[in-house]
């Protein structure tokens, strides 16, 4: 069924605290930024029998909308699958998140293949102007189908964490160490209805990670629907994001890291060198005043090996200081300007010879 075809009923949902909206907004691309990798969990029993696996990436995408425009954002794809009490379950969760953390667009699917009544849910959750649609379906057995579509008004859903978003959000509280306290953020109850779910820090455990004993941070999140029993899961991380242990409470089953990863570290920026000025007596320096020196016995040569070459050179500056004495004017840069004016190679057009009437343009007319 495209429920673009018919307009689906719109919802009215309460809002969530201020300070959660406010704690998703002061997260940065650049934090956002060390939480993109991929890794890989085994369910196990409670006796520690693996029962399946559990996998989550996180990469950067671009999601076209409607209308053609692009927007950069995050790919999360998240998959389990295993057989519990002989019976084969799963999920999957495919979305793009903005990096605003807002839902673009989320497939998820759930199912339980009971022998006489399987049971597939699938919600799609798509972000359609200013508004999100949410579809839901169940297919029960064979041939029972159950569609329904609601729609919020995307203004009303500030503080929305999706099941694809809280992927994100648990790596960066994993990183941080630290869980915002007396916030309530908005989040889907398994009937894809819009209720409330909060964050909670449970302090550090130690865990065994094949052979090595780690430290993890716990954090534990739970979805309160409006009726109905809260659904509370645990996590254990380590110190760069990555998931050592998932649980959710009353489950037969438990996600667990068999290998510990390349942990992901910081690049710590180091301070540029500050070199101190030191004063510098190059007179009193062997090598300075050597090359001193040599540099000027080098001009001088220069100089005069130039001036022989050009013998005009003498009787050009005679000819100067002979008029200059005889003049002895107060402003010698003028007089110089003047006297040499009719030499330069880029001189405007006319008498070599000034009139000794016209008005000389190195001096300021009153």
């Amino acid at each position: 069924m495209d429920d673009a075809d018919s307009p689906a009923p719109v919802q009215r949902v309460q809002a969530a605290s201020e300070g959660a909206t406010e704690f998703l907004s002061l997260i940065g691309a650049e934090e956002l930024s060390l939480c993109l990798f991929a890794e890989s969990l085994v369910m196990v029993s409670e006796s520690g029998q693996p029962l399946g696996h559990f996998s989550v990436s996180v990469q950067p995408a671009c999601y076209e909308e409607q209308g053609g425009q692009e927007e950069d954002c995050y790919l999360v794809h998240a998959t389990s699958q295993g057989t519990i009490n002989e019976v084969p379950c799963g999920s999957s969760i495919t979305a793009y998140v903005s990096k605003r953390l807002e839902t673009l667009e989320q497939h998820q699917q759930e199912y339980v293949k009971f022998r006489a009544h399987p049971l597939d849910r699938k919600t799609h959750v798509v972000k359609r102007g200013d508004r999100l649609v949410v579809t839901k379906i169940i297919e029960e057995g064979e041939h029972e189908v159950q569609t329904q579509s609601v729609s919020y008004s995307c203004a009303s859903l500030h503080g929305l964490i999706s099941e694809a978003a809280n992927l994100l959000v648990l790596r960066v509280l994993a990183r941080r160490r630290a869980v915002p306290q007396n916030t309530t953020f908005l989040a889907f109850d398994t009937e894809a209805c819009v209720c409330t779910s909060t964050y909670a820090a449970l302090g550090f455990q130690k865990q065994q990670v094949g052979v090595t004993e780690v430290e993890v941070f716990v954090l534990e999140r739970a979805v309160c629907p409006d009726e109905g029993i809260p659904m509370t899961w645990q996590f254990c991380f380590l110190s760069d994001g990555h998931l050592a242990r998932r649980v959710q409470v009353g489950s037969p089953a438990t996600m667990l890291l068999q290998q510990l990863p390349v942990l992901i570290d910081v690049d710590e920026v180091e301070p540029r060198p500050v070199f101190e000025k030191k004063p510098l007596d190059w007179e009193e320096d062997v090598q300075l005043y050597s090359q001193f020196l040599d540099r000027k016995e080098e001009l001088q040569a220069g100089h005069t090996s130039y001036a022989r070459r050009h013998p005009e050179l003498r009787a050009l500056l005679a000819d100067f200081l002979q008029l200059l004495l005889l003049h002895k004017p107060d402003d010698v840069l003028t007089f110089a300007a003047e006297f040499f004016a009719p030499f330069a190679s880029q001189r405007p057009p006319g008498s070599t010879f000034r009139a000794s009437g016209k008005p000389s343009p190195f001096r300021a007319r009153v």
